[in-house]
């Protein structure tokens, strides 16, 4: 998603809650633009969510137990940042509401989650070890983060099972 420079600039300060940030054009290092999205915990765990097949608003809140404005925060500032999409949706006899479906960008954080499980749970690990383990759709052999050498093959991004997706 292509933002100009003045709708970057808002991304900017409301991921980060700074009253300016800079056009993300002008930053040169990719963590920081990065960190100006999902830098912020709750970000992380929506998309960890979104991932488990989350889509609805109520079922954030219900998963993750985060306030309504914060939420909804965190939720703009990815739907700006054209990691989800919105669609909206309608249940009999209720308003029409908005469906938050992870795009290719948002796809690619899998990536982002797998690393900081894996790092989790080797230097910060729970007494009782992990709690799912990532796996290879259709095979269900183990996997982990590495980086690969260009030209060399990776495991495609829809063969892995991240976070215990649904």
């Amino acid at each position: 998603m292509g933002l100009d420079s003045p709708a970057r600039a808002e991304l900017g300060a409301r991921s980060t809650g700074a009253s300016r940030a800079l056009p993300a054009a002008e930053v040169r290092c990719s963590v920081q633009r990065t960190l100006e999205v999902l830098g912020e915990r709750w970000t992380l765990l929506i998309l960890r969510e979104a991932f488990r097949g989350a889509t609805r608003f109520s079922e954030f809140r219900e998963a993750l137990g985060i306030a309504p404005d914060v939420l909804t925060q965190r939720l703009g500032v990815l739907v700006d940042a054209g990691v989800l999409e919105k669609r909206s949706y309608r249940e009999p006899g209720s308003r029409g509401r908005d469906a938050y479906h992870l795009t290719d960008s948002g796809q690619a954080v899998k990536l982002i989650l797998g690393a900081l499980q894996q790092w989790g749970d080797q230097y910060r690990p729970h007494p009782d070890g992990p709690r799912v383990a990532q796996r290879r759709n259709g095979t269900g052999r183990g996997l982990r983060v590495v980086f690969v050498e260009d030209g060399e093959p990776g495991v495609p991004l829809d063969e892995v099972n991240l976070l215990g997706e649904r």
